[in-house]
């Protein structure tokens, strides 16, 4: 059995699953997700390996459809609630999926599947248990999930981990974090990525935690939520924190007292895959009495490097390696390079993922001959603690000869006042390479020439942008991360 199936059976009269529709133990997450392993085998002894794609709201339903699967020995391929067609069909028929498991409200939407004579299409609701199906003996080396990248910098691919992975991922987690099956987490997190899936859902349920689930997102219920009293542990991205300060400030000093006193009580609040603005963090530690957790990952890695749990966590920061994980920086050359340098994290270790879907050229240019996974994101070392300056390809300018950090430029320019926001971004430029731009989200139109000497005082005159553009939001994919070529295409 799966260790993390294993696990639940050893709680089964405990709260797992809180969402919309009720309250739920683990003996009836997994009673449901073996109705799901039914479904999915209908005379057949063991998937062995089909892709089975599935697009369920987050709940009760979605972790009995994932579960299902890996029971029935298929691999899991989830799908965005919130992408259009276009981009669904492209991973349904990039896995090649053999199933499509579908809520009600994604019938529509997917009704070109149903007819299909190359897919099984079940409907969540028409799922049930009989309780006589024997299910196949899963080895831990079988690909257990496909995972999308965001596709930031080329066509997303798929990221292949098996059960062993997926395990390391999780327990290397457990064990960082200090999960206990005391905890009480909020799911707020898409799942259809790594952060949602492993850090949030995976975690809890392997610990014998209880999630509860909220979707759609609301700042409002989720403070609501805090003020009812049982979470102790919060995990969202750099947005999320601030559409909830922005809700905080809008809120009366009594209400803003009874929330800060509620949080406080919390053991444990994260932030990840997205760079945590130093602002956001300072600000959440006033109103919250808590110093977020940065940490930093992948969704070809799982998490690799993160703040203490106990310790000093440092702003700007993504902390030092996990457990079992082995990192290195290195130059262009792939040579390390000495503590203060800028160089690529390379990583090795049982975390890693196995391969790129059906992309065998893709997977060998991701690794160095002795086995390093290439990330693409430059950081520093600084007395142990690494800080992400960006990604090679995104957000490392190449101007004027020098190699300039975006994140580092976004990071002044939020201090400016009235400045709520900034993605910098290079764009092509004869005489330079690339010039340094801005985009400025604002309370107001500040005074450029102002700004430009401002920005001068404080970084080297080739850091400064050249350009600034004012728009009401940046351009961001699901997970909160800034699409930087949607960015570029403004200027």
């Amino acid at each position: 059995m799966l260790q993390l199936l294993e696990n639940a059976s050893k709680f089964p009269s405990k709260t797992a699953i809180i969402d919309s529709k009720g309250v739920y133990t683990y003996q009836e997450l997994l009673d449901r997700s073996h109705g799901v392993s039914e479904a999915l085998l209908h005379n057949r002894l063991d998937l062995n390996e089909a892709r089975v794609a599935f697009i369920i709201s987050p709940g009760i339903d979605y972790v009995a459809a994932q579960w299902g699967i890996w029971q029935a020995g298929g691999i899991a391929v989830p799908l965005c609630i919130t992408y259009p067609l276009p981009s669904l069909a492209y991973v349904i028929e990039d896995t090649q999926a053999d199933y499509l498991i579908v809520g009600s409200e994604y019938v529509s939407l997917l009704e070109k599947y149903k007819n299909d004579t190359g897919i099984h299409f079940l409907e969540v609701d028409s799922i049930s248990h009989t309780g006589n199906t024997k299910l196949p003996e899963v080895n831990n080396n079988r690909g257990a999930m496909i995972l999308y990248t965001s596709g930031t910098t080329s066509l997303p691919k798929g990221v292949l981990t098996t059960h062993a992975i997926i395990e390391s991922q999780i327990s290397t987690l457990v064990k960082a974090w200090q999960w206990t099956s005391e905890d009480y987490i909020l799911e707020i997190l898409p799942l259809h990525h790594v952060h949602g899936i492993i850090n949030v859902l995976c975690c809890a349920l392997w610990s014998g935690a209880t999630v509860q689930f909220l979707n759609p997102f609301s700042a409002k219920e989720v403070f609501k939520i805090f003020k009812e009293g049982n979470l102790n542990v919060f995990m969202a991205v750099p947005t999320i924190y601030f559409k909830l300060i922005s809700e905080f400030e809008n809120l009366s000093t009594g209400e803003q007292k009874e929330l800060s006193a509620s949080m406080a009580k919390f053991r444990l609040m994260i932030s990840g895959s997205a760079a945590l603005p130093v602002s956001v963090m300072e600000k959440w530690k006033e109103i919250s009495s808590h110093y977020l957790l940065e940490r930093y990952g992948m969704t070809e890695i799982g998490m690799a490097i993160s703040n203490p749990y106990d310790g000093e966590r440092r702003a700007g920061h993504i902390g030092q390696p996990l457990p079992n994980v082995e990192f290195r920086l290195v130059d262009e050359n792939n040579q390390p390079v000495a503590d203060g340098e800028p160089g690529e994290i390379q990583v090795k270790g049982d975390s890693v993922f196995k391969e790129y879907w059906g992309k065998p050229d893709a997977t060998a240019k991701a690794f160095t001959d002795e086995g390093w996974f290439l990330t693409g994101d430059i950081a520093v070392n600084a007395d142990g603690y690494l800080r992400i300056l960006g990604r090679d390809s995104i957000d490392i300018i190449k101007s004027g000869g020098y190699k300039i950090s975006a994140l580092e430029i976004e990071e002044v320019l939020r201090t400016y006042p009235g400045i709520k926001d900034s993605g910098v971004v290079g764009i092509p430029n004869e005489e330079w390479g690339e010039l340094v731009v801005a985009a400025l989200v604002c309370e107001e139109i500040p005074n450029l020439e102002q700004l430009s000497q401002w920005m001068r005082e404080r970084m080297p005159a080739y850091k400064t942008p050249r350009k600034y553009i004012m728009i009401e939001d940046l351009p961001r994919n699901a997970m909160g991360k800034v699409t930087k070529n949607d960015l570029k295409k403004l200027f």
